[in-house]
């Protein structure tokens, strides 16, 4: 077996000073050793990789990598640059560049090879030994873990900091050993998972980061890496006795069941690597006031019912900021609201498609009810729709506290954001409400318990105090301001015409454009389901809601032309993506496109946006309206206008397809930009209906 890096895959001038260039630099290097067969379709999986999430490590490093089916052997490449280069870290650019490459089938023994020279990163002894190496075969032997002969600037003790896998890194534990029988006092113990989506380098740096933290502040850490090597199981016993639980990962936790019912903090695996000594400091705090995880918080995936909870579920991780964390909240309680906002909405357009308009009149069906009637049916569904749509505004409200405050914040936030429909504050009030509820319960959680009162706390004192609280503020204090606020916003949108309405139009395609299903594309979308979801929307509302869904559709469809029109211009993974994204655009599925943004977000998302822009001014300018709020061309019967909306649809496709051709074109080869495509680099990244952290 060669040797995974030698010093022909090591350059100690590294000139490039950008992070594409610094990977087509070393990639080039593994090409002409036979490691790599494909220079473009490795560069594209490196990139895909690099969309997904930075991979910057604070202390001047970067370690782009990836898997792909061009690569093969593990292979490691090194580079260090006098410049430096940014590869998005937070505390600046990178002087030491580790590009990793891993085949798609690698074998354990490379991969747990790799995951120690991970760990090794966090040595600074090491790090700083290879900014004094003086030549390429002492850093390539100082990698590996041998004692260079002649080398300079290797410190004693670094020589075999690579070659044995860190045992570590299959769960073993770090920390002091268990107390001697009769001992008084033990230390604090931590079980952490560490996981990120290629498995490769973060998993494992995340878990030398909190096992030196531990160590540190006289914590017993022991940490499951689930890496692309495989995981080992932490022993029961082990997870059994600990004090506190830290999930740092961008992927779902296997098996989390196991460490239900304990003080948990729950964060991404680049939180874990820059700040591991806070994640020590929260969760000892949460054990002192003895905030656990239930067993069905645990293992509930949300809606999904998948294991593990989603970055979205999470509530935001313990280093984001205020803004990242509110972003996130609000996501959770949209995310729940759409199913129902789809169910109820179409639902109710299917009601009228069968009886009219008029059916919102009838008598209840309960009352009045005809098996041959079709006006019985049409009442039926109509019916049927308007109980789901009750649910949107206490769904949203409850789910932003659960996002919040985890499951003690649902009891309130539905409370508030049924108040909230009460006292007519709508969508505003159901924001408002959610927001409310989640901080309450978590200003009650602070609070120090005594032992004897918490088995109580989850199911009688919190819910009772907090839908106090939150009922008190919505009724008393701040309902009707925000009652007002929502009746002239109503008042407002009833009243646009002409030019408003056309610009109104534009900013709505542009924000359903831009992250295809991220944050922004759901503030348009639940702007637009908040006019139609009540009994009798506007003209307005309607026409909203079919230029939101009109530009929604523009993106997927326009790729799927233009991997249709262009081929030569897309790789073969993304021609297959594009026959996908004809049935996704025409769905209303704005994530069938995203494949090709993580590629090549400077090219598809502008086009994406323009075309999103036409769509949604043309679509106002014709007057189209839609009660449903999802459906795509399935629903086309029930839309005011449908010949000029699919017109406009039309003319958005084409001028996407038509700049993103031309972008592409002018594209040059050589440039250190990776060419687009994401390669197959990792299947979520292509996924249609995936979030992927930059367009989520």
């Amino acid at each position: 077996m060669s040797e995974m890096i030698t010093a022909d895959l090591v350059d100690l001038d590294l000139s490039a000073d950008t992070k594409e260039a610094a990977a087509r630099a070393l990639a080039e290097r593994m090409v002409a050793l036979g490691r790599v067969t494909d220079l473009e379709g490795f560069l594209d999986d490196v990139a895909a990789r690099e969309a997904q999430m930075p991979t910057g490590l604070d202390g001047g490093i970067g370690i782009p990598h990836c898997r792909s089916e061009h690569v093969t052997e593990p292979t490691l490449a090194f580079g260090r640059s006098a410049a430096g280069i940014d590869f998005g870290a937070a505390d600046g650019p990178a002087d030491l560049i580790f590009l990793i490459a891993a085949p798609a089938g690698a074998d354990d023994a490379h991969l747990t090879i790799l995951s120690s020279l991970a760990r090794q990163l966090m040595n600074a002894e090491f790090t700083d030994a290879l900014r004094s190496v003086g030549a390429a075969t002492a850093a390539a032997a100082l990698i590996r873990g041998e004692e260079p002969d002649g080398a300079e600037g290797v410190p004693e003790g670094t020589e075999d900091s690579v070659a044995v896998p860190a045992a570590a890194s299959a769960g073993t534990a770090t920390g002091n050993p268990d107390e001697a029988p009769g001992e008084p006092e033990r230390p604090f113990r931590v079980v952490a998972v560490t996981s990120c989506p290629t498995g490769i380098a973060h998993t494992y740096m995340a878990a030398e980061a909190l096992e030196n933290a531990g160590r540190e502040a006289g914590v017993e850490v022991v940490v499951e890496t689930q890496g692309s090597a495989g995981f080992t199981r932490l022993d029961p016993a082990v997870i059994d006795s600990a004090d506190g639980v830290i999930f740092a990962h961008d992927v779902p936790v296997r098996d989390r069941d196991r460490f239900a019912g304990k003080p948990t903090v729950d964060t991404g695996v680049k939180t874990a690597i820059n700040r591991p000594g806070e994640l020590i400091g929260e969760v000892r705090g949460k054990a002192a006031r003895g905030e656990v995880t239930g067993a069905g918080t645990a293992g509930a995936g949300g809606a999904g019912g998948s294991s593990g909870a989603t970055p979205v579920e999470r509530g935001g991780g313990s280093g984001d900021g205020y803004g990242t964390k509110l972003r996130v909240w609000l996501m959770s309680g949209v995310s729940y609201m759409v199913p129902f906002v789809a169910a109820g909405g179409l639902l109710i357009a299917l009601g009228f498609a069968i009886g009219g308009y008029e059916i919102n009149e009838a008598p209840s069906v309960m009352d009045h009810f005809v098996w041959t009637q079709a006006d019985s049916w049409a009442a039926l569904l109509f019916q049927i729709g308007g109980v789901a749509f009750a649910f949107l505004v206490p769904v949203l409200a409850g789910y932003i506290a659960y996002g919040m405050a985890d499951r003690p914040g649902l009891v309130p936030g539905f409370v508030g954001g049924s108040i909230a429909l009460t006292i007519n504050a709508g969508f505003l009030g159901g924001l408002a409400a959610g927001l409310i509820s989640g901080a309450v319960v978590m200003a009650i959680q602070r609070i120090r318990i005594p032992a004897a009162l918490r088995g109580i706390m989850p199911v009688v004192v919190i819910p009772l105090i907090s839908s106090a609280v939150v009922g008190f503020l919505m009724f008393v204090v701040i309902g009707k301001p925000i009652a007002s606020a929502q009746k002239a916003m109503t008042d407002w949108l009833s009243g646009l015409s002409g030019a408003n309405a056309v610009l109104l139009g534009v900013l709505l395609g542009l924000m359903m454009c831009f992250d295809l299903g991220g944050p922004v594309n759901k503030v348009a979308y639940a702007f637009a389901t908040a006019g139609i979801a009540v009994t009798d929307p506007s003209d307005s509302a309607m026409k909203i809601m079919a230029a939101v869904m009109a530009a929604g559709m523009v993106p997927p469809l326009a790729m799927a032309l233009a991997t249709t029109v262009r081929g030569k211009l897309f790789n073969a993974a993304e021609r297959e993506n594009g026959k996908a994204a004809w049935v996704l655009g025409a769905s209303f599925i704005s994530e069938g496109a995203i494949p090709f943004a993580a590629a090549d977000p400077l090219r598809v998302i502008p086009s994406s946006m323009v075309g999103g822009a036409v769509t949604g001014a043309l679509s106002m300018a014709f007057g189209a309206t839609l009660r449903a709020p999802h459906g795509g061309i399935f629903v086309v019967p029930l839309i005011g206008n449908p010949l000029l909306y699919l017109v406009a649809i039309a003319a958005g496709v084409c001028v996407t397809t038509a700049l993103v051709i031309v972008l592409k074109g002018l594209r040059k080869p050589a440039s250190g930009a990776a060419a687009p495509g994401s390669g197959g680099a990792d299947p979520s990244a292509s996924a249609p209906g995936a979030k992927q952290p930059v367009a989520a």
